[in-house]
């Protein structure tokens, strides 16, 4: 058997996706172990470690060295706390009882209860669709929608900041794709004006609320455009459901363009606080995709549990009851105390804030500090983002008290100014 060769060193975290070059499929990952025992910057210091409560306000994380720490939460996607609210989990133990813990089957086999049928009809009710489809895992839900609707010879327009799944479903799809400056009208049109008359299976995927910086696309305007050129629109809710629109239905709401978007799909994993995705449309399409999305088709149905608190989100979502004017109170606070000391926090009109550093080790010490002072915050770098625009990001609970958010605030302050980041 031939000796491995011996790889030159990994100069920055991400040069182990390369795999240094001596073409053995696992070369990248000694690389990737190589550096992460060679390099004292401990960008991963702070990622994955485990939550000792649940995603509240004030709640324990287990550190590094195995010690319990109490940290101010700004790292969780249950921007509106339903993950503890009383009815959801409520709903959830009476199913348990019910129905078990788990399916055991996929959905057009063994795997629908009735509480299926009910969320589904729910979230069609919730956006004024004619029906709607699960999805296990938000994640494969992108890919399962794109990759039945869209094959070779279709074309699928992206927004370059789109989610990865979206990126991933195109690939699988087979399609051609196109990506757009990120709400970059202008530069969307000018793909549209190039593609043949005879490229007629055209669709455009952007998110509603972009996940890396906040800000929301311009809906109304992409439906024009879509008209305009023959194309399809699908819009992914993720970070928008619950959050934007006058009572939360999201971006077509916020936008002023309910009805108009083909195919609206969202995860039910961040303010729904749970897991899975949906899809939601016409009667025709969501029958289709009950067929033909094999993230759907072949994957094991959403646990009981899980359903049933969904049930209780979406009541409490179609109510407007679920606090989102508190969330957008917390939201508006913090956003003018970091813009007060300094700090870029870009375009965001979300539960979402970024802090743009610009510097990855920069950013990893400012972001450990921030934890080691009790304040829980997101790192995000490449490949998420490019390394010059490589930051924080905050994600708001409508939970979060007055006094949560100014002892943040401090921590901010002393450690912006520490690592240079605000003068």
């Amino acid at each position: 058997m031939t000796e491995p060769q011996e790889t030159p060193p990994v100069r920055s975290f991400a040069d182990f996706a390369a795999g240094n070059g001596t073409g053995d499929i696992l070369d990248k990952v000694h690389a990737l172990d190589r550096y992460l025992q060679s390099s004292p910057r401990a960008y991963l210091e702070g990622l994955g470690l485990p939550l000792l409560d649940p995603p509240s306000p004030r709640t324990r994380i287990r550190e590094p060295d195995g010690s319990p720490h109490r940290v101010i939460m700004l790292g969780s996607n249950s921007y509106l706390g339903l993950t503890t609210h009383p009815r959801v989990v409520a709903a959830a133990r009476d199913a348990c009882s019910r129905f078990g813990y788990g399916m055991g089957a996929v959905p057009l086999y063994a795997g629908t209860t009735e509480l299926h049928c009910r969320l589904e009809s729910l979230i069609a009710a919730f956006y004024g669709a004619e029906d709607a489809i699960l999805f296990p895992c938000g994640y494969s839900g992108n890919i399962g929608v794109l990759s039945a609707l869209c094959g070779p010879g279709d074309v699928i327009l992206n927004d370059a900041a789109n989610h990865a799944s979206i990126f991933d479903g195109c690939r699988l799809s087979g399609a051609d794709i196109k990506v757009y400056l990120h709400r970059n009208l202008r530069s969307l049109e000018r793909h549209l004006e190039r593609l043949p008359p005879a490229q007629r299976g055209r669709l455009i995927v952007t998110d509603g609320v972009f996940s890396m910086d906040g800000d929301v696309a311009p809906l109304d305007e992409i439906v024009a455009l879509a008209r305009r050129y023959g194309a399809r629109v699908m819009i992914d809710e993720a970070h928008a459901l619950g959050i934007i629109g006058a009572t939360g239905r999201g971006t077509a709401e916020y936008r002023g363009c309910p009805g108009r978007v083909d195919i609206t799909y969202g995860t039910l994993s961040k303010a729904p606080g749970a897991v899975g995705g949906y899809c939601a449309g016409s009667a025709a399409l969501v029958r289709y995709l009950r067929y033909y999305a094999r993230t759907h088709f072949f994957s094991t149905s959403l646990p009981p549990p899980v359903v049933a608190g969904l049930i209780e989100v979406f009541q409490l979502l179609a109510a407007d009851a679920a606090g989102r004017k508190e969330l957008w109170e917390n939201v508006h606070y913090l956003h003018r105390g970091l813009a007060a000391l300094g700090f870029d926090t870009g375009a965001g009109e979300s539960g979402i804030i970024p802090i743009l550093v610009g510097d990855e080790d920069r950013l990893a010490a400012f972001h450990n500090d921030l934890r080691r002072a009790g304040v829980f915050t997101n790192l995000v770098t490449y490949p998420a983002v490019r390394r010059k625009e490589c930051r924080l990001r905050l994600c708001v609970m409508n939970s979060l008290t007055r006094a949560d958010l100014d002892e943040a605030l401090e921590h901010f302050a002393r450690l912006g100014r520490q690592h240079g980041i605000i003068p």
